[in-house]
């Protein structure tokens, strides 16, 4: 399989480097808007056209799309009566448009706005990280090191449209650290459930005060509707957390590595597919999937470990947008000596990440997936939890020699539980983020880096020691369920609305 390099070493004189942060900004951003586009809409037309890892696609339109590569593609063209065309990345985005506007019957002005917006931010994340530390930790590298993100979004790095100064301080993927807001909030204006004890010590509120610590971005955001609510005493400023917090790839979660301890909270900025609010609803069930999945993760044979969602605190004005949420930390779940590295991490690449460094990358893989698949399985078999298993919610821990270990799984907001959904929706949504999601991701990346490896035989085989009645039906099945991003975005469908067609399926031989 080839591999696409979008990162060349930075040229030394300063407008030759902003011509290559330029340049870098368009590939990332190209590379998951094609994946879209190719995946949803467009007809492949094998064989490979010529050298270089070449490939042509039919768009509904009629037009012939060419690209480099296949997993990450780069390059695109569009053939013409004189030969082929090559694509700016605006190019790109009104091809797009276009061809989903004759596709659909639809048009959106907002999408198109968000692409630019994207490809805008990737370039600000570029020039930031050439001014930063990255940390040398390797879970907080391995959380940062996002920056194409979902592989298969239109949009992923878009920021809500906000100008550069008001989201870049708080970006994962330009290293950002910075201490929380606290606050005072009245204590008969307090709502909280489940077990917040960890927010009281990272500071100290004053009589007929609680602690609520704040994202200073989401503070920002929702200045004018709190402005009444500190005006009559019932919020207070108490300065800020003595030390800094971590953003995680997800953004709007933050790890305090000083109390060890995960803060969840909302963003009032739509990220991908949804503004990434703590919905009241998803709060309100909160307790019930949280315990539903530990249980679940309890009872597996092995050492995989859920990150519980203890509880929440919030204010009674202001409930989902000042929601916090309290996450478990990483030390009293890790295996002694373990290293917890991002699974989504180990997709996009960093120094030091053992994809890189794997001596039997056959071996390692079979490690990776008896750590990451029999407690996926095990949850929606015996206890019929649908972990969200994605690369975003999925730690791998290694150990000393990079061997895979241990996983970790967390967010108990994607968690679904039957029969609140059929088993056969459970399945299918099982299906996307452990299999199409996650593990074929890390499998084209792991196959990348080591020529010759042909990953499947050793997924199919992990799939087939599991006695599931929906294991031999995936395994012949000539295709996956993959979701639809771009149409899903397009056509205004709702963020939790998954709209799945059918992709070739790699299990099936």
């Amino acid at each position: 399989m080839e591999r696409v390099d979008l990162i060349p070493p930075p040229p030394a004189d300063d407008a030759a480097s902003r011509d290559d942060v330029a340049e870098r900004a368009d590939a990332f951003a190209a590379a998951p808007l094609l994946n879209c586009l190719l995946r949803e809409v467009a007809e492949h037309l094998p064989p490979p056209d010529g050298p270089g890892g070449h490939h042509e696609y039919r768009l509904p339109g009629g037009r012939v799309l060419r690209v480099r590569g296949s997993r990450r593609p780069a390059e695109p063209e569009v053939r013409t009566a004189d030969g082929r065309q090559r694509l700016s990345h605006p190019e790109l985005v009104k091809l797009v448009a276009e061809e989903l506007v004759g596709h659909t019957g639809l048009s959106n002005h907002e999408l198109p706005a968000e692409m630019i917006d994207s490809r805008d931010a990737v370039a600000a994340l570029l020039a930031a990280r050439a001014r930063t530390t990255p940390p040398e930790d390797p879970y907080l590298l391995s959380e940062q090191s996002l920056i194409t993100g979902h592989p298969h979004h239109p949009a992923p790095k878009a920021r809500g449209g906000g100008p550069v100064a008001a989201w870049l301080p708080y970006a994962p993927e330009a290293h950002a650290r910075f201490p929380l807001t606290l606050l005072g909030l009245r204590a008969d204006a307090v709502v909280e459930d489940g077990d917040t004890s960890a927010l009281d010590t990272l500071g100290e509120a004053p009589p007929g005060y609680r602690l609520l610590p704040a994202h200073p971005w989401q503070l920002a955001l929702a200045a004018r509707d709190l402005a009444p609510a500190f005006a009559d005493g019932r919020l207070i400023h108490l300065g800020t957390t003595a030390s800094d917090a971590w953003p995680t790839a997800a953004i709007r979660t933050l790890y305090a590595p000083g109390h060890d301890l995960f803060l969840k909270f909302s963003l009032d900025v739509r990220i991908t597919n949804d503004i990434r609010r703590l919905w009241r609803h998803d709060l309100l069930r909160l307790r019930r999937t949280d315990t539903a999945a530990r249980r679940a993760l309890d009872a597996v044979d092995g050492p995989a470990a859920w990150l519980s969602d203890r509880g929440y605190r919030t204010a009674d004005f202001a409930f989902e947008q000042l929601a916090v949420l309290v996450r478990d930390g990483l030390r009293d779940r890790l295996l002694p000596g373990a290293t917890p590295l991002l699974a989504a991490g180990l997709v996009e690449g960093f120094p030091g990440s053992p994809l890189d460094g794997a001596e039997d990358p056959a071996a390692w893989w079979e490690a990776y997936l008896a750590q990451v698949v029999p407690p996926a399985l095990a949850a929606f078999a015996d206890h019929g939890v649908v972990l969200e298993a994605h690369l975003q919610n999925a730690l791998v821990a290694v150990d000393a020699h990079g061997t895979p270990v241990q996983a970790l799984f967390r967010d108990a907001e994607g968690v679904k539980l039957l029969p609140e959904v059929s088993r056969e929706a459970g399945w299918e949504r099982l299906v996307y983020c452990l299999v199409v999601n996650h593990l074929c991701e890390v499998a084209g990346a792991l196959a990348e880096r080591h020529a010759g490896l042909d990953p499947w035989p050793a997924v199919r085989r992990e799939l087939s020691r599991h006695d599931l009645p929906e294991i031999a039906a995936l395994l012949a099945s000539p295709t996956l369920p993959g979701k639809t991003n771009l149409l899903l975005r397009w056509t205004g469908a709702d963020g939790a609305d998954a709209r799945y067609l059918p992709l070739p399926n790699p299990l099936a031989g």
